[in-house]
């Protein structure tokens, strides 16, 4: 069993719900990264989502495309994000980690040589953010060659096939887009969301962690009562962006993002066990 599948089971028969914090690697000094991820495992993350730093990252609002330009002042690469995981493996041999990237980069390197890599420094998923499951054969083998997860984005217009073809070739989680747009936006109807994930559910055994919109504790809880997973990213990135000019404090500051929406769904969760039983 995978790190990741081994997480979602172990929260399942506790009745909590995954927290996925996202990070930029590198963002804004390398040396700030791997401390910063052992901070969110102490604050309540599950499982870490680190972002390879990309040039051109299309699917992502304004927070993350400048995460990856402070990111990659630094040259911060894919051999560096590789380099930071296998470091923070030193410590941590129990939290998964996805990479969450663009296909570039692992075209360049290749698809074996970069599976390869990623399974040594001990990477457990990766999303691709470009690279729809029509077209993710050859990385899709070359990843479960090396026992990774291929996770899949599927989006509010993602029909019933499609969601099989994700759910039949990827691994590890679904990571629902809850709305059409790019990251950091702000229109987050709970209700369309819980609608469909009933619908995601008909066609796929995968866990699905919701992301996109997450701002806040309230709704981190809000989506967390129906998700398997809740996913943040641009809160989180705006918190370390608030603090680049004083990188000394991100590692014990940051992390309260986490921390306040890990409470907030734990207590959601503890209602909702309560109602259930009494």
């Amino acid at each position: 069993m995978s790190r990741i599948a081994g997480r979602f089971d172990s929260l399942r028969t506790q009745g909590r719900t995954a927290l996925i914090p996202y990070i930029t690697a590198g963002d804004p000094q390398p040396a700030v990264t791997v401390p910063l991820m052992h901070a969110l495992v102490d604050a309540g993350a599950d499982i870490l989502e680190l972002g390879v730093p990309f040039s051109d990252p299309m699917a992502d609002g304004p927070t993350i495309q400048a995460a990856c330009e402070r990111a990659l002042v630094h040259h911060v690469g894919l051999h560096n994000v590789l380099d930071m995981v296998r470091e923070f493996r030193e410590r941590d041999n129990e939290t998964p980690v996805v990479l969450m990237g663009y296909l570039n980069p692992v075209e360049v390197m290749g698809y074996d040589e970069f599976s390869s890599a990623a399974s040594s420094a001990g990477v457990d998923g990766v999303l691709t953010v470009d690279l729809p499951p029509e077209e993710g054969h050859d990385l899709v083998t070359a990843l479960k060659a090396q026992q990774l997860d291929a996770i899949f984005l599927a989006a509010p217009n993602s029909d019933a096939e499609r969601i099989a073809l994700m759910s039949g070739c990827g691994g590890g989680f679904l990571y629902y887009v809850s709305f059409k747009g790019v990251t950091g936006a702000n229109r987050l109807d709970i209700q369309s969301v819980e609608d469909k994930l009933v619908e995601i559910r008909r066609h796929t055994s995968l866990p699905v962690g919701v992301g996109f919109g997450i701002r806040d504790a309230e709704t981190a809880a809000a989506i967390g009562r129906f998700s398997d997973a809740v996913v943040v990213g641009s809160a989180l990135v705006n918190r370390i962006a608030a603090l680049e000019k004083t990188p000394e404090r991100i590692v014990a500051e940051a992390p309260q993002v986490i921390a306040d929406m890990r409470a907030a769904m734990d207590q959601t969760a503890s209602i909702a066990t309560d109602k259930q039983t009494g």
